[in-house]
């Protein structure tokens, strides 16, 4: 076990802090970026490693990178990726703002080792956070304990692992073998034997739950999908221009000044840019596979709309599943095999974040302009939220549209700190945020 000390300490190297990374390394001076260290439970950096799929694409514009909206000669452009491993040609002939998603979990891979001065520890998997209280009560840091005992100490704390998936609670008796979140799909679905007969059913009826139904036909190849929608079918995400304008990093200020019922109107009405809907491209492809499947007499795949999960349950070797029909109120059983469940995330802060704001003495967490965590009181220490704050910074904090504006907001913040310790300390005064 090592015992470590950092100054800035990064949770998950996913899009967020590597973006936060970069920022570092270019806004910050070099010590500052030295001193900072991202944890990486996994071995590599993939982007939603579970939907890492062959052929799905980003919904978002290339141009929305870690850096350009901030920086457009930054090196760390996505440009910048595709020129220095010899790809720009290529990606340009293909005359499209919207890589493949293996292709942008590429381009973050490329940028977390061309940092020169941020580090990331891989494999390295954050057990419990807490905090770490001065003479006086206030925060002075924070101590990570790492699943091998391993403890790091640091004075700001980053966290960008994303919220935690959904399980909605009729699936929480299934065993767990028996059920794969679209966090899961790709390695989960790996494990299953592609030559048997089986009979996996999709719930949900947006682009992640889409996605896996399609993936089926192609990972499972002798077996039979079936997906249940409540709704009458799949939408199309919303992508007028216009609403789009609220995606603009420029709009975070707006939004986070508007009183709360404004907001909650706000992201009710912009629900459809980004959940409960399918890009409209990718809506056409899978209708095209549904008629090519019927025309062809080979009906393999089900949608069932209008249909909700009331019970789930093991008989024997399978898994049922109670249908009611919401045209008719009628309730029937589903035999299956395999549960995966398209249904998202949970809306509440981590479980991660609620149980750092618990010991910390924190009665509910509340995120300023610059996400920084209010922690009550003047503190040396700090805590930042990455891509759960929706509530406050609108529907684009949780996607890549503000990622490059976000990362400087947060070095800005971090630099500004720092600043002011100096000048306390040049006039003899206490320490504060």
């Amino acid at each position: 076990m090592t015992d470590q000390e950092v100054d800035i300490l990064m949770i998950g190297a996913g899009p967020a802090n590597l973006a936060l990374a970069v920022a570092l390394e270019e806004s910050a001076p070099a010590e500052t970026a030295r001193d900072a260290l991202i944890l990486e439970q996994h071995s590599d950096v993939k982007w939603q490693r579970g939907l890492l799929l062959p052929w799905a694409r980003s919904q978002v514009s290339f141009l929305k990178d870690l850096v350009t909206l901030r920086n457009p000669r930054s090196r760390f452009s996505f440009l910048n990726f595709l020129h220095e491993t010899g790809e720009l040609d290529r990606f340009v002939n293909l005359s499209t703002f919207n890589p493949y998603r293996w292709q942008l979990s590429a381009y973050q891979q490329w940028v977390a080792e061309s940092l020169q001065h941020v580090k990331i520890r891989y494999n390295a998997r954050g057990e419990r956070v807490d905090p770490r209280f001065g003479d006086d009560g206030s925060i002075v840091g924070w101590t990570v304990t790492l699943d091998g005992g391993d403890v790091l100490h640091c004075r700001d704390l980053v966290i960008g692992a994303g919220r935690d998936p959904h399980i909605p609670g009729v699936f929480e008796d299934l065993p767990a073998e028996r059920v794969i979140h679209s966090r899961q799909y790709s390695p989960r679905i790996a494990e299953v034997d592609a030559g048997r007969p089986l009979r996996p059913v999709v719930v949900g009826g947006a682009q992640s739950a889409a996605e896996m139904f399609m993936a089926l036909s192609q990972d499972l190849p002798q077996s039979r999908p079936t997906i249940l929608l409540r709704s009458i079918g799949f939408q199309n995400y919303q992508t007028s221009k216009f609403v789009n304008e609220l995606f603009f990093p420029s709009f975070v200020d707006e939004f986070f000044t508007m009183p709360p019922e404004a907001r909650e109107q706000v992201l009710g009405e912009m629900r459809l840019t980004n959940y409960a809907g399918l890009a409209p491209p990718f809506a056409d492809e899978m209708y095209s596979m549904l008629y090519q499947q019927r025309m062809l007499g080979d009906q393999r795949s089900t949608v069932r709309p209008l249909t909700e999960v009331v019970g789930a349950r093991i008989d024997r070797d399978d898994v049922v599943l109670d249908l009611r029909d919401r045209k008719s109120g009628k309730v029937e059983p589903l035999r299956c095999d395999l549960v995966l469940l398209g249904t998202g995330y949970d809306p509440r802060m981590p479980a991660m974040v609620r149980h750092l704001a618990a010991r910390a003495g924190l009665g509910e967490v509340v995120v300023g302009r610059r996400y920084r965590v209010e922690l009550g009181t003047p503190a040396w220490g700090a805590l930042y939220l990455q891509g759960v704050n929706e509530a406050t910074h609108g529907i684009a904090d949780s996607l890549i549209s503000v990622l490059a504006h976000r990362s400087q907001d947060i070095t800005d913040d971090m630099l500004d700190r720092r600043a002011a310790v100096l000048d306390a300390k040049d006039q003899g005064q206490v320490r504060t945020a």
